[in-house]
């Protein structure tokens, strides 16, 4: 049987879909003046807020239904991390957008993601299971909507005393994404220090 027989590996897979062409869209827009490409920031706002918002779509109606696979357990967060990873790489360079996303901010959630890649095979190597945890998932929702709010800042016309109350929001959910981040990842670090204390002794 084929693994897109379900919804739940069919969401997954049009989530794949949806952040590729929003990747598409963001590519088009480049270093247009954002004013000038108002419909298409609305049109990637809009479906960034899709693409995100289904991510517990998928895995509720795995759960619901008893569809649980490997395909889907290796697929969803797959996918979560080349949207919310992919759209971070474009807002750190596009000049409209890069004044809120500094470079060195996407490397370090970068780095974060391929260290608790790491210790996740590492820890499940040994027949343990290291799915995520709370902190790891207030992680993913404060990033979606970091990003979000970026998009949305450049995707509506707002009144000029509006835009830096704005702005200022939009900074701060950065610098909430990149705290989380690094609280999320020391959070791994530790869980897997104490395994190792464990199967030491």
């Amino acid at each position: 049987m084929s693994v897109f027989a379900h919804w739940p590996n069919r969401i997954t897979a049009l989530r794949f879909v949806g952040a590729f062409v929003l990747f598409g869209l963001l590519t088009v827009i480049g270093d247009g003046d954002p004013r000038q490409n108002a419909g298409l920031i609305q049109f990637s706002f809009w479906l960034f807020v899709v693409v995100a918002s289904t991510d517990f779509l998928d895995g509720y109606l795995a759960r619901r239904d008893n569809l649980t696979s490997t395909f889907g357990r290796i697929a969803d967060p797959f996918v979560d991390k080349v949207l919310i990873l992919g759209v971070l790489v474009y807002l750190a360079v596009l000049p409209w957008s890069r004044p809120w996303v500094p470079a060195w901010a996407v490397v370090l959630i970068l780095a974060r993601e391929f260290l608790v890649t790491g210790i996740r095979g590492w820890v499940e190597s040994t027949g343990r299971e290291f799915g995520a945890d709370r902190l790891g998932k207030v992680k993913m929702v404060l990033q979606s909507i970091a990003v979000g709010g970026i998009l949305f800042l450049h995707a509506f016309p707002w009144p000029d005393e509006f835009f830096p109350y704005l702005s200022w929001m939009a900074h701060a959910l950065i610098l909430g994404t990149i705290a989380i981040t690094v609280i999320s990842g020391a959070s791994y670090v530790l869980k897997t220090r104490t395994l190792v204390e464990e199967i030491k002794s």
